[in-house]
């Protein structure tokens, strides 16, 4: 391996492919690269979920819950291409750890499980990778399980992610008798089976033969319909080349106007040599993705994957471990070496890389170098967090870091012994550290240390991690969530005049203030990005720079609501009027005189308490579905959606998030163990009154 490796630091950045493996929980992503680790011979054995034997999922914590918790890297070569994966989380709790993971891709796989199609994670993780626009192919999972049918699988990508499935397979049997796939480009069989670890080529059989045909009529007619150059070509020949239709799929995904599904049994080893070719021939490499931009004194900079140009590279990653602190980078230009001095851009910061490491999960095989396009581990840098760039001193650069959302769960956490206050801080520091999505602070009121994250399996993970690796004994409060505030109704004309006089220079500022609610006051992200400010202030009575020291001084305010000192959200600010002193006024006093005019102002509206609220999916049994409705609406849900399904019920629900601690265990006693289900985070909504009245009082 150390050989393969060090051969590779000198390929072309075209021969490489960035992708990540995307998916709702127990769709089979892990399974997925297991099987690709194993058929590029990068793993001699196939590690199994159930078993706790995968190369991705080695924390202690994944194996014993079997899933996906941190997003880990791994590397393997197939056809002289080197395929750098990411195997990333599925449950809602981690999607922190997706959006990292997807700003440093190229492209991806989605994995759907041909029994349930699209479930709410596969959807949220696929809007995901539409906002960084990465590239993706789809491969639909588990044909071999009772239900498993890829035309409603395919049908369920159409509808609820509004992509055009570009479907280049037909299965070979159905359900457990599936044993290959029709290959529609070359219009070949590949089929798997007798206990073979690999695929065996042949004819399209014969009572596969029309419906292969028909099925590969139907993909050329949709790939001409979106393609210019196929369109000219199927006008004119009436059908298309094998050639022009795997450029057309290409350019079609690589444009992400369409998406190629391929299917197969991932855990029956069925499936994943074509899908590896597909990585090959339609996702991008890092030359075929646009140039990397980042911002320099002002002004925005463009450096391309090339070796050759200066070095840039973005922290997504940071990782404590025994041998010492690891430090995820993907390089986007130029070249590293051992020994190398870079500059942190953001806090300009000096760091010297001490050793590179090509990844494979928890297993490190040193390099040389590093070049444009490589996905690696440095040991070395002593300071730079997730979303740092890493840069040439002689060419700085600062790339967009990952974003994250705010924590909307918080529990308060204490060493059960006084003698390990200390060390639980310094976990806490290194565990945010580690995971940017996770924050700790201290309660002003009762001096408790208050861990947030975004779930209660995020909590429940990170006070065990630290009880793991630091053999702390910790004490943990009740889930809380992060209530916001919002403005009903608002008041117009509010004059707040900031006077203060103490000797020598004193402050002066007279401000006239609306407030109204903005019409969208929820916010999906958790924080007060739903603000708006404005001036009409006329004839310079506040210059722009005051004005600007308002705006600051109403967003100082908006940390601490009138209700129980939530923060505030939904608020539309209009600076009407003021008045200025020729020596007195400054940009403190008018920042001052915004913030008191604001907590005035909210004071004297009318406001409303908002809570995060989730939609939750619920598969249970027929004969439980009327205790599991019951239950929803004593926790306030709104159920949305029911269908049948196989014996089963799946119910979809906007519930409260706060009313959903503890569900779990209630569902599985409803549905004698039955009943599974997952969230997705929606946004905030108001509490009802009554509500709202106990939690402030609380």
């Amino acid at each position: 391996m150390r050989t393969t490796l060090q051969r590779h630091a000198t390929n072309p950045p075209t021969g490489v492919r960035n992708l990540g493996i995307l998916a709702h929980v127990d769709a089979g992503k892990t399974t997925v690269t297991e099987r690709i680790l194993y058929l590029t011979g990068t793993t001699h054995k196939r590690g199994e979920v159930h078993d706790g034997t995968t190369v991705t999922d080695f924390d202690p914590q994944e194996r014993d819950r079997g899933i996906t918790i941190f997003a880990a890297a791994v590397s393997c070569i197939w056809q002289e291409h080197r395929i750098n994966v990411i195997d990333t989380p599925g449950h809602v709790d981690f999607s922190d750890e997706v959006e990292r993971s997807l700003r440093v891709l190229d492209g991806a796989i989605a994995v759907f499980d041909a029994v349930a199609g699209v479930e709410p994670q596969s959807e949220s993780v696929w809007r995901q990778a539409d906002r960084h626009a990465v590239p993706r192919i789809a491969f639909v999972n588990k044909l071999d399980r009772a239900g498993a049918d890829l035309d409603t699988a395919v049908a369920s990508i159409r509808e609820r992610l509004h992509t055009v499935p570009l479907v280049v397979q037909l299965p070979i049997g159905r359900e457990d008798e599936f044993t290959g796939v029709v290959d529609l480009l070359r219009m070949r069989a590949l089929v798997w089976g007798g206990g073979r670890d690999t695929v065996e080529e042949g004819p399209v059989p014969d009572s596969l033969r029309d419906e292969a045909l028909r099925r590969r009529g139907l993909l050329e007619e949709t790939v001409a319909e979106l393609h210019p150059a196929a369109l000219e070509e199927f006008c004119g020949e009436g059908s298309l080349s094998a050639a022009t239709l795997a450029s057309a799929l290409r350019d079609l995904t690589l444009g992400g106007e369409g998406v190629v599904v391929l299917c197969g049994s991932a855990y029956r080893n069925r499936g994943i040599e074509p899908l590896l070719e597909a990585v090959v021939a339609y996702l991008p490499s890092p030359v075929d993705v646009p140039a990397v931009r980042g911002a320099h004194a002002g002004a925005v900079e463009e450096r391309v994957a090339d070796p050759g140009e200066p070095f840039a590279a973005l922290v997504f990653k940071v990782n404590s471990t025994a041998t010492g602190r690891l430090t995820y980078l993907r390089v986007y230009a130029g070249t590293i070496r051992k020994g190398d001095t870079v500059l942190d851009a953001g806090a300009r910061r000096s760091e010297r890389i001490g050793r590179i490491l090509r990844v494979q999960a928890d297993r490190h095989a040193e390099v040389d170098h590093a070049v444009a396009g490589d996905i690696v581990a440095v040991i070395g840098v002593k300071s730079a967090r997730a979303g740092a760039t890493l840069c040439a001193p002689a060419a700085p650069l600062v790339l967009e870091p990952p974003t994250s959302v705010a924590p909307v769960v918080s529990v308060a956490v204490e060493a059960r012994s006084s003698l390990d206050t200390d060390r639980l801080a310094s976990a806490l520091a290194r565990l945010v550290e580690e995971d940017p999505s996770l924050a700790v602070r201290t309660d002003p009121e009762t001096g408790q240390t208050v861990l947030s994250g975004m779930g209660e399996l995020h909590l429940e993970v990170a006070v065990e991690k630290i009880r793991r690796a630091h053999g702390l004994e910790i004490g943990v409060g009740r889930p809380q969530v992060a209530y916001r505030e919002t403005v009903v109704r608002g008041v117009s004309g509010l004059v707040h005049r900031h006077v203060k006089q103490d000797g020598g220079a004193g402050q002066f500022a007279h401000v006239v203030l609306d407030v109204a609610a903005l019409e969208t006051p929820d916010d999906p992200s958790g924080g007060a990005a739903h603000f708006v400010f404005r001036s009409t202030v006329t004839g310079g009575r506040v210059p722009q720079e005051y004005v600007r020291a308002v705006e600051s001084g109403c967003r100082d305010a908006l940390a601490e609501g009138p209700l129980g000192g939530h923060p505030v959200t939904g608020v539309r600010v209009t600076l009407t009027d003021g008045a200025t002193h020729p020596k007195d006024s400054s940009e403190m006093a008018f920042r001052t005189a915004g913030r008191f005019a604001l907590r005035e102002a909210l004071r004297a509206s009318v406001m409303a308490l908002l809570e995060p609220v989730v939609e939750l999916t619920a598969t249970v049994p027929d004969d439980a579905v009327g205790g599991v409705l019951g239950d929803l609406a004593a926790r306030r849900g709104r159920v949305s959606g029911q269908t049948a399904r196989a014996g089963t019920a799946v119910v979809t629900a906007t519930v409260p998030l706060a009313e959903l601690f503890g569900y779990a265990s209630r569902l599985r006693s409803r549905t004698q163990g039955r009943g599974t289900f997952t969230t997705r985070a929606t946004g905030y909504a108001v509490v009802p009154a009554a509500t709202a009245e106990a939690v402030l009082s609380a």
